[in-house]
């Protein structure tokens, strides 16, 4: 097995993860101080629907990347290699904007597993 396909794995993992995170506070788990600025303990109804887009968005992501190493198949509509970097960029923006969030929890938290996600996929961009 090479790297690009255990890294991509890792990558899937972690953004599923992720996804499951941002449903669990989209059914009201008081974890709303990790994410989002940190400044709800239990996500307000508008943003409780932030979080199940923002779940859809890390599933797609997610599959995007093991599509793109070929861990699995599916319908190619773009590029995936076009898809694989806008990932890589929002990722990047991601962990910048957890790093200065207000919250602690979030910058403690978050700002580590996205930068972590973001040089999984900036390695599988690259190779």
């Amino acid at each position: 097995m090479d790297f690009i396909y255990i890294a991509s794995i890792i990558a899937a993992i972690l953004l599923f993860s992720v996804a499951v995170f941002q449903v669990l506070l989209a059914l009201g788990y008081p974890f709303g101080e990790f994410a989002m600025g940190g400044y709800h303990k239990v996500l307000p109804k508008k943003l409780r629907v932030v979080s199940v887009m923002n779940a859809l968005i890390l599933l797609f992501m997610g599959f995007v990347v093991l599509q793109h190493t070929n861990v699995v198949n599916g319908l190619e509509l773009l590029s995936t290699n076009t898809v694989v970097w806008v990932i890589t960029i929002f990722l990047g923006f991601n962990t910048i904007t957890n790093l200065i969030s207000r919250s602690k929890k979030e910058r403690f938290m978050m700002t580590p597993l996205s930068g972590l996600i973001f040089l999984l996929c900036l390695f599988i961009a690259l190779f």
